[in-house]
């Protein structure tokens, strides 16, 4: 009777302190890495790779490089399965730099211009080219000028409330968020800088990536779906900030490729998917981070284990 009477006190302590430590933080450092896989080259429309986005209702991941010559659909696992080339006569374009990307859902994406800042919306068609020109776009801060090559390099949508985060990556590092309007032509933003670095912010040298954690299904609740995952190439490091700008975990990507990794996304089940340029290799990589965190199924089973043992204690006794 002791025993189970235990047995039943520990098990409940350990599914009690699962989703106690999921509500403030994703902590990345219960993550490893699980996979490292080359991408197809595509003729350079696989090279350069800078910005990935993880379309839910496809299963899917999607990639852009910073050549901008278009936007490339692979499996979880890296392989190809379509790819849509990118126009960019009329858009007054100094350089094509393809640098965030983001899913709105339904087939739709925005992809971010980095040195005019300027986010573009579309629709994956594969086997096609688009005129980015002809479709709606809006200047994240309102104002097309470009700023260099220190611009916006990371886009991510919240479906919560329909709001872009976005980090420019230098000169000053920015954290921003912002409503955006897009229209042929050209819309209009609502855009905030939260944070602001001169040399750097967050203790990172650079940004290069943003992630909203609200689709995580073991976060839906907690304070912690708040949270956003910002990238460092310059760094080689990934971080988890709340809204307050308070480091809550991170990860150290010096030893996983000497590759520079720039794009990152994350999927329901939080795993995390990070994109490096080829660095002169001939080959993008995708990178896979997974945590044995245990997810709602999971403790779902514990929850019923949980339930069979103290039918079984009140029996006995």
């Amino acid at each position: 009777m002791f025993r189970t009477a235990a047995l039943t006190a520990a098990l409940a302590a350990a599914f009690a302190a699962a989703p106690a430590c999921a509500a403030t933080s994703l902590d990345l450092g219960s993550y490893s890495v699980s996979s490292n896989v080359k991408l197809d080259a595509l003729g350079g429309m696989g090279l350069e790779a800078s910005a990935v986005a993880y379309a839910k209702d496809r299963g899917t991941l999607f990639f852009v490089g910073d050549e901008g010559t278009g936007i490339v659909e692979i499996s979880l696992t890296g392989q190809t399965l379509g790819s849509m080339a990118f126009n960019w006569a009329g858009t007054g374009s100094s350089n094509n730099d393809a640098e965030g990307l983001t899913y709105l859902g339904n087939g739709q994406f925005v992809v971010v211009d980095e040195r005019p800042q300027m986010a573009y919306r579309f629709s994956f068609a594969a086997g096609t080219t688009l005129a980015l020109n002809s479709q709606p776009k809006v200047a994240i801060t309102g104002n097309s000028t470009s700023v260099g090559n220190v611009g916006t390099e990371g886009i991510s949508y919240d479906p919560r409330d329909g709001r872009f985060w976005s980090v420019k990556q230098d000169n000053p590092a920015e954290l921003r968020v912002a409503t955006l309007n897009f229209a042929v032509g050209g819309g209009s933003a609502t855009s905030t800088t939260l944070f602001s670095g001169a040399s750097s912010l967050f203790g990172l040298n650079s940004l290069s990536d943003i992630a909203v954690l609200g689709g995580v299904d073991r976060l839906v609740g907690t304070t912690a779906a708040d949270n956003l995952l910002i990238l460092s190439l310059d760094s080689t490091k990934l971080i988890e900030v709340d809204r307050n700008g308070n480091t809550l975990s991170s990860f150290n990507l010096g030893s996983v490729t000497s590759q520079a990794i720039e794009g990152v996304t994350i999927d329901e089940k939080g795993t995390i998917y990070l994109v490096a340029e080829d660095s002169g290799t001939g080959n993008s990589r995708l990178i896979t981070l997974t945590s044995p965190v245990p997810e709602p199924t999971s403790l779902a089973l514990m929850a019923g284990g949980l339930a069979l043992i103290g039918w079984r204690a009140r029996r006995r006794s």
